[in-house]
C-alpha cells in the first residue's frame, strides 16, 4: 500500500460523517496536486449521478462517469479521472478528481482510495442524512422512505454468486421490498409484497421483514422462517392483512436452492440463453392463516445460471390496455446475459418505463441472482 493511500484511509477514519469527501479532497491536493474532488452518486432510479454538493447531475449514458459506474473501472477523460465508490459490489456511485496525472500507479492508488470512501461512507450512514439526502433527484414519499431503509442493499457480490434488486416506481414504492444475507455457505433471499396502499402497506412488509430476519438470524429452518412470520402478521391483523412472499436459501458449495412459496411473485432461470418459469408450490401468503404449515420445495442450480424473481407488477404494467406480459419479459431477459445483475435489473425496469412511457403505477420488484459455483 503506498503512502498516500494509508494516509487516507487514516483520514477518512478520523473524519467527521459529514466531512468526508472534503478530508479526502485534502489528501488527494497534498498528495498528487489535484484540486478538484467531487462524490457522485447514483440516484434511488440509478438513473442519475448527483454530486454532493450541488452542482449538475449526470445523466447522460455516454457520459465518462457513467461509463466508470457501468464497467467499474477507473475512466481517464483528459485530465480528470472517474472512479468507482464501489464496496463488496453495492455500487455507491463515482468519485471525480482532477487533474490527475497520466500515471497508471496513481490512477490505481486513486482508485483503491474511492474504495476507502465507499466503505467508509457505508459506515457513517446510519449516523448522518447528508449523503442520503444528496442522492434523492425528488423528495420520496413516507412509504418510499421506509421501504428503502429496509433493504439491505442494492447490489452484493461475493465468489459463489453476485445478486442485485431494485424497487420501482423508486420514489414512491409502497410495499414491494427484498431482503438477503449471506454467511460464506449459505445465501438467504426474500422478496416480499405487503397488501394496501401506502404507509399500510410500507409498515406490513416491515413486520414481516423483520420477522423473517429474526427467525433467520435464530437459525430456524426456511420452513420455520415462514411460519414465524406468518404467525406474527396472524397475531396482528387476524388474517385481514397478507403478504405475498419468496424465501429462497442458497447451498453456495452444491448450488441446491430450497425454496418456500408464499404466494409468491415468479421465478425465472436463464440457462444457456433460455428462459423458463421455475414451477413453485403455491401456499398461502404470509398472515392469511392462523399457524400455516409452510413446506419446503428443492430444485438444484447449475454453474452460472441467473435466476430472476420479478412480481406481478412488472409484467401486469400496462401501455394502451395491453400488458408487458411474460412473453415480452422473457426475451428481454434471453439479452441480459452479458450483463453484471444489477446492469440486468435496470435494463429490465428501463424497457419497461420505456414500454408504459412513464414512470410505473404499481409497485415493481426485480431480483437477479448469479451463481457462479463453489470457489476456492
Amino acid at each position: 500500500m503506498s503512502e498516500p493511500v494509508n494516509r487516507a484511509r487514516q483520514t477518512l477514519n478520523g473524519a467527521p460523517a459529514d466531512l468526508l469527501v472534503e478530508r479526502i479532497a485534502d489528501v488527494l491536493a497534498r498528495s498528487y496536486g489535484i484540486d478538484d474532488t467531487e462524490l457522485l452518486q447514483v440516484d434511488y432510479r440509478l438513473a442519475e449521478l448527483l454530486p454532493l454538493h450541488g452542482d449538475e447531475p449526470v445523466t447522460g449514458p455516454g457520459h465518462p462517469a457513467w461509463r466508470c459506474f457501468d464497467h467499474q473501472e477507473p475512466v481517464l477523460s483528459g485530465v480528470t479521472g472517474y472512479l468507482p465508490v464501489t464496496m463488496r459490489g453495492e455500487r455507491r456511485g463515482v468519485l471525480r478528481v482532477a487533474p490527475v496525472p497520466d500515471d497508471h500507479a496513481v490512477l490505481e492508488d486513486l482508485a483503491q482510495i474511492a474504495t476507502a470512501l465507499a466503505h467508509e461512507l457505508a459506515a457513517v450512514s446510519a449516523g448522518t442524512d447528508v449523503y442520503r439526502s444528496a442522492r434523492r433527484s425528488r423528495r420520496l414519499t413516507l412509504a418510499a422512505e421506509m421501504q428503502w431503509e429496509l433493504l439491505p442493499g442494492r447490489s452484493r457480490t461475493r465468489p459463489a454468486f453476485r445478486l442485485a434488486g431494485q424497487l420501482e416506481p423508486a420514489y414512491a414504492v409502497r410495499g414491494d421490498s427484498f431482503d438477503w444475507s449471506d454467511d460464506g455457505n449459505r445465501l438467504w433471499l426474500a422478496t416480499i409484497n405487503g397488501m394496501g396502499e401506502g404507509v399500510a402497506a410500507s409498515m406490513l412488509t416491515a413486520l414481516a421483514t423483520s420477522a423473517l430476519r429474526n427467525a433467520r438470524r435464530a437459525g430456524l429452518s426456511l420452513a420455520d422462517q415462514a411460519s414465524l412470520a406468518d404467525q406474527a402478521i396472524y397475531d396482528l391483523h387476524r388474517g385481514s392483512q397478507h403478504v405475498a412472499a419468496l424465501l429462497m436459501e442458497l447451498d453456495l458449495a452444491s448450488g441446491m436452492m430450497t425454496v418456500v412459496d408464499a404466494g409468491s411473485p415468479r421465478l425465472l432461470r436463464l440457462r444457456e440463453g433460455e428462459v423458463t418459469e421455475q414451477p413453485l408450490e403455491d401456499q398461502f401468503p404470509l398472515g392469511m392463516f392462523e399457524a400455516t404449515d409452510y413446506r419446503p420445495q428443492r430444485f438444484p442450480l447449475r454453474r452460472g445460471d441467473r435466476l430472476f424473481v420479478v412480481s406481478d407488477g412488472v409484467v401486469d404494467a400496462t401501455a394502451q390496455d395491453v400488458p408487458y406480459g411474460v412473453s415480452a419479459l422473457e426475451r428481454f431477459l434471453r439479452r441480459t446475459g452479458p450483463m453484471d445483475p444489477l446492469d440486468a435489473v435496470r435494463s429490465v425496469l428501463g424497457d419497461l418505463r420505456a414500454y408504459v412511457a412513464g414512470d410505473l403505477i404499481d409497485d415493481a420488484v426485480v431480483v437477479c441472482l448469479d451463481w457462479t459455483g463453489p470457489q476456492p
